[in-house]
């Protein structure tokens, strides 16, 4: 089937294209917004471990991904624009108010982001954090709310320059002052919940719905005792960076496909390299008793123990394609990065370690002759 005809098929016969999906780690949901007439789309939200789903996604259904928006700098996941942003060459939109490093489109309140015939409108939303925006369709149907204003609730006020009198306005002005029918698209939920609608919210919800007033609403908010967001230290410096890898890895090389953990490095999949063994230079970074012990060793492999790498880098080769493991792939990881900062082209680490290949039934390693 053409891809035009399949995007078309796709989107139900509609113009427009929506996809919710779901991070279930992290409670995440990203948007896939296309105009299919045109092919062109935006993408809210996305996450930085789904950036290969959301890709294939984009893909598969011959998306010219025009730009990826996020709608704050979020404290509980990475975003994956930077990351879209180097497949696709979208643009990566984010809040001027937010100050961030890499984005190619800052928003102000008012804009607009064309995407083929449709367009979202940038509203301010404030308060949650001093960088958050929602996104209005067009023609008013839908708006996608991050954590502002959420299904039943809201984003919290309690931390990055958050402020509950701030986050209260912006919700009645700028969310719940839209038509009752508009549909609201949440950054986030936590009980298997999807939309809503913004009469639903202003009758039903726990925290400025039913008549309550600024007053209550800040009150309410005031009194919430929520634990710090446990991966705030690791994710807003990320988002900070519109989540460009501290470590720039390789570009996407053909003697591997690679994927990228949290921190940037290049990682590869066991059965992967399970397939290519005779291709790779395999590097075993456990102590030597570990490499000839019963857990084994990948065949071929040589050890160097992590400790003592640095000093023996010039033993390897820096142009040939590297693969380096221990046993959980937390040690190799290290490994990986001090190779990547070292010069080495063609190094990753294998993901999940021998944990995971004997996982995943893999081949089993024999112990490493002496």
């Amino acid at each position: 089937m053409a891809s035009s005809s399949l995007l078309q098929a796709a989107a139900g016969g509609h113009s427009l294209l929506l996809r919710q999906l779901f991070d279930a780690e992290t409670g995440t949901f990203t948007y896939l917004l296309v105009d299919v007439p045109s092919a062109k789309g935006v993408l809210i939200d996305p996450v930085f471990e789904r950036h290969d789903r959301d890709l294939a996604l984009v893909r598969e259904l011959g998306v010219d991904l025009v730009a990826c928006l996020d709608t704050h700098a979020h404290a509980d996941h990475v975003t994956g624009s930077w990351l879209m942003h180097e497949a696709t060459g979208a643009a990566i939109g984010l809040a001027a108010a937010a100050r961030a490093e890499n984005v190619t489109q800052p928003l102000q309140h008012g804009d607009r982001v064309g995407f083929g015939a449709r367009s979202l409108e940038v509203r301010a939303t404030p308060g949650h954090t001093d960088g958050c925006v929602t996104f209005v369709l067009d023609d008013a149907s839908a708006a996608f709310t991050g954590d502002a204003l959420l299904i039943r609730g809201c984003g919290r006020s309690d931390f990055q320059q958050g402020n509950a009198h701030t986050l209260y306005r912006s919700i009645t002005e700028q969310i719940l002052s839209l038509p009752d029918q508009c549909l609201l698209y949440p950054g986030h939920d936590y009980s298997g919940r999807q939309v809503t609608s913004v009469a639903e919210e202003r009758a039903l919800n726990a925290r400025l719905g039913g008549g309550a007033d600024e007053r209550d609403f800040v009150i309410h908010m005031e009194s919430l005792k929520l634990p710090h967001p446990h991966r705030i230290a690791q994710a807003l410096p990320a988002n900070l960076r519109s989540g460009r890898p501290r470590i720039d890895g390789p570009d996407q090389p053909a003697w591997a496909p690679l994927k990228r953990s949290y921190s940037g490095l290049p990682e590869l999949e066991p059965e992967w390299v399970a397939d290519h063994l005779a291709e790779l230079t395999i590097l075993d970074v456990r102590n030597a008793d570990e490499a000839r012990g019963p857990d084994g060793a990948l065949p071929g492999s040589r050890n160097i123990p992590l400790p003592e790498l640095a000093e023996h880098l010039d033993r390897l080769d820096p142009e040939a394609a590297t693969v380096v493991f221990c046993h959980a792939g937390s040690r190799s990881a290290l490994a990986t990065q001090q190779m990547v900062k070292a010069g080495f082209k063609k190094v990753a680490n294998l993901r999940g370690g021998l944990q995971d290949w004997y996982r995943k039934g893999l081949p089993m390693p024999e112990p490493l002759s002496v």
